[in-house]
């Protein structure tokens, strides 16, 4: 069910919880939000991520695609089977603010230094394992052409890969995490065989206290950048990205409908052809993010945007590229409960695959 409340899984050493950062306070106040706003809207949209959005001062960014995105009719709600309301109308909350994560993030890292506390794990440690070891799966899936929701592929994978494969094929995967936070979810994908990794968030203080824990674990396959998805000075691509709880948080800024579309135009910046999208949340039901999906590509479509121009040597366009996310796969195993005559779960983990179409 999606607006579920998912409360953090905090390990059994992890210090008592400061009061907030006032100058974290100060920074929020120009929202004009009371007390009570605050309180309904964090107690709704609970969601711990470890991201946001810093574009403030660049509302025009992408302006064409904003545009669509809010006069277009094609709304998600179309798609929705477990939900007649759109999400979209959620008030904004502080959770979508950097100045929070800057505030959260200086506070476990006084943590860690002081008391060696990693942190919270978001969505709990369960979740996060789940996500690693299936993610795995669906990678292994794909490289050898099987189905990824065939529950056998686990114990044929082998069967299909020569001995020692699965590692290797593994490890030619390039990893790049949104909103790392503490980057414990990089050191359970290097638990399952990804040894080219990334992690990006752009508070600074959460990159010093991934780069603190992996150093303490003796994890040194693993690069941390301050960088903002919305706004990346990454120049690579990826074959796997992941996302455990960034697009909620974006999507509880003041302007999360329309930085939402400016998410998903940059992971089509961010993926190779042909590389999977991993994302975690527990604001959207898997219809729900197939929804926003399916959104998306019809306002690629419908205005003509591309991922790139290929220029000759005079500059003009020679031809272009159309992205289009597809569903691959979600995960299947998490504890579900019935509410109202219909059946979720608290957290949804959904696969889609970046299929690029040229044009001449």
């Amino acid at each position: 069910m999606a607006s579920t409340r998912c409360p953090p899984d905090v390990p059994a050493d992890h210090a008592a919880t400061r009061p907030p950062d006032s100058s974290a306070l100060d920074a929020t106040a120009s929202l004009h939000y009371s007390d009570d706003e605050r309180s309904v809207a964090a107690d709704s949209w609970s969601v711990r991520s470890e991201y946001g959005s810093t574009l403030d001062g660049e509302d025009q960014r992408n302006a064409d695609v904003v545009d669509a995105f809010n006069a277009s009719s094609f709304r998600t709600a179309d798609y929705l089977s477990d939900k007649e309301e759109n999400d979209a109308d959620v008030e904004p909350s502080v959770l979508g603010l950097q100045s929070h994560w800057d505030a959260t993030y200086a506070d476990e890292l006084v943590n860690f230094h002081e008391q060696g506390d990693a942190g919270e794990i978001w969505f709990g440690d369960e979740v996060m394992e789940t996500m690693a070891a299936w993610t795995a799966r669906v990678c292994v899936s794909v490289a050898a052409g099987l189905p990824c929701d065939d529950v056998d592929v686990l114990g044929t994978r082998e069967a299909v890969f020569a001995v020692g494969s699965v590692a290797l094929e593994l490890a030619s995967w390039n990893v790049l995490d949104l909103g790392t936070g503490n980057g414990l979810l990089l050191h359970a994908l290097a638990k399952q065989g990804f040894t080219d990794l990334t992690g990006t968030d752009y508070s600074e203080g959460a990159i010093e206290l991934a780069r603190a824990i992996s150093a303490r674990n003796n994890v040194d396959n693993i690069t941390f950048v301050v960088d903002d998805v919305l706004d990346t000075r990454i120049n690579q691509l990826f074959k796997l990205v992941t996302d455990k709880g960034t697009l909620d948080a974006i999507g509880l800024h003041p302007d999360g409908p329309s930085r939402r579309v400016q998410y998903w135009k940059a992971l089509t910046k961010l993926l190779a052809p042909g590389g999977i999208l991993v994302i975690t949340s527990c604001n959207s039901t898997k219809d729900e993010l197939v929804a926003e999906v399916n959104r998306f590509t019809h306002i690629q479509k419908s205005n003509g945007f591309n991922v790139k121009d290929d220029k000759d040597t005079n500059g003009l366009c020679v031809g272009s590229t159309e992205p289009t996310f597809e569903y691959l796969d979600h995960v299947r195993t998490y504890p579900t409960f019935r509410f109202g005559g219909i059946e979720g779960s608290r957290v949804s983990t959904v696969a889609f695959i970046l299929s690029i179409d040229s044009t001449m």
